[in-house]
């Protein structure tokens, strides 16, 4: 019994004195400090867009106490975490941002959350004049169709089964998912992102339910007609949403169409590879081991902080 107590009286003090370190390093471990490359590798975006970000979300999440994490190290973990989708091969192993697992489930959410709010303006399918001819430019010299200026595919989000209603989650890929839907533009800027349905509902289902679907259905009630999408055969057939031709014969006008529209087509797969890549927290390899609700905010903040990368021309890792 005396030895057992003396065992955890032992394991108390390692405990205490590695959280004493690593408060130690943060405080003297700058993330800014690495060399702007190795920035970039290890949290996916550039010192500038840090610093832009830090600059929003600071007053939201400043320490609540003098051995609290500083608003700039509650941003790098949360980074970190995105861009390596492991707590154990990201933050917990990295002595750029030292912290334990619990403290940093703590401040994970209270981050993401205001990250969340304060980047959404960074995905908006609102284009201006010139993104619009560009975009009607890009997709008409790889498909000859007119007035396209974006287009839409589903990706499935890998998650761990949630407590309730988990038999929805699970996808006819066999796995549990949110089926995300995501719209990008001829720069493989995210112009909408819906990833709050669960992964056995249908894209059809999620589009037709989507705010997306009542934008563009506006525009053409509206008369323009130059706002058309791109989609595949899963999506719901209108006017301003066009798909390939289904059972279309070898060497036909169908078969001719199909393959240009594939060929334009092709940015949003190129898109959803980009931001997968980027942040693998949402790749194939990784699940979330999050609520529902909390993992819809990971899509979310990913997807703003990719178009805050396409922006400012972060376009490939290092």
């Amino acid at each position: 019994m005396i030895a057992s107590f003396l065992l955890f009286d032992n394991y108390t003090t390692e405990t205490e004195d590695l959280a004493k370190y690593r408060r130690k390093l943060r405080k003297e471990l700058d993330p800014l400090a690495l060399e702007d490359t190795a920035f970039r590798k290890k949290f996916r975006i550039s010192k500038e867009i840090f610093l832009d970000i830090l600059e929003k979300i600071a007053p939201f999440i400043t320490p609540k106490h003098n051995r609290g994490l500083s608003a700039k190290q509650k941003l790098a973990a949360t980074l970190k975490f995105l861009a390596q989708g492991s707590y154990q091969q990201g933050v917990g192993n990295d002595f750029t941002v030292p912290m334990g697992q619990s403290t940093f489930s703590e401040i994970f959410d209270e981050t993401v959350r205001v990250m969340e709010r304060e980047l959404k303006e960074c995905i908006t399918l609102e284009m201006t004049e010139l993104e619009k001819q560009e975009a009607r430019r890009f997709f008409y010299s790889k498909s000859g169709i007119p007035g396209v200026v974006m287009a839409a595919d589903g990706t499935h989000i890998r998650m761990v089964a949630p407590n309730e209603n988990a038999v929805l989650y699970f996808n006819r890929k066999g796995f549990y998912s949110l089926n995300a839907l995501l719209i990008c533009d001829h720069r493989n800027l995210i112009r909408y992102v819906n990833a709050k349905y669960s992964g056995s509902n249908h894209d059809a289902f999620i589009f037709e339910e989507s705010p997306a679907n009542l934008f563009f259905e506006e525009r053409w009630r509206e008369g323009d007609r130059q706002c058309k999408i791109l989609g595949d055969s899963a999506y719901p057939s209108k006017p301003w949403l066009l798909r390939p031709f289904a059972n279309s014969q070898p060497n036909s006008v169908e078969a001719e169409y199909n393959f240009k529209h594939a060929k334009a087509r092709v940015i949003i797969e190129k898109t959803i590879g980009m931001l997968k890549g980027r942040f693998r927290c949402i790749n194939g390899e990784r699940q979330l081991h999050y609520t529902p609700t909390k993992c819809v905010r990971i899509v979310n903040v990913c997807c703003a902080l990719h178009n805050l990368c396409i922006i400012n021309r972060i376009t490939e890792l290092e």
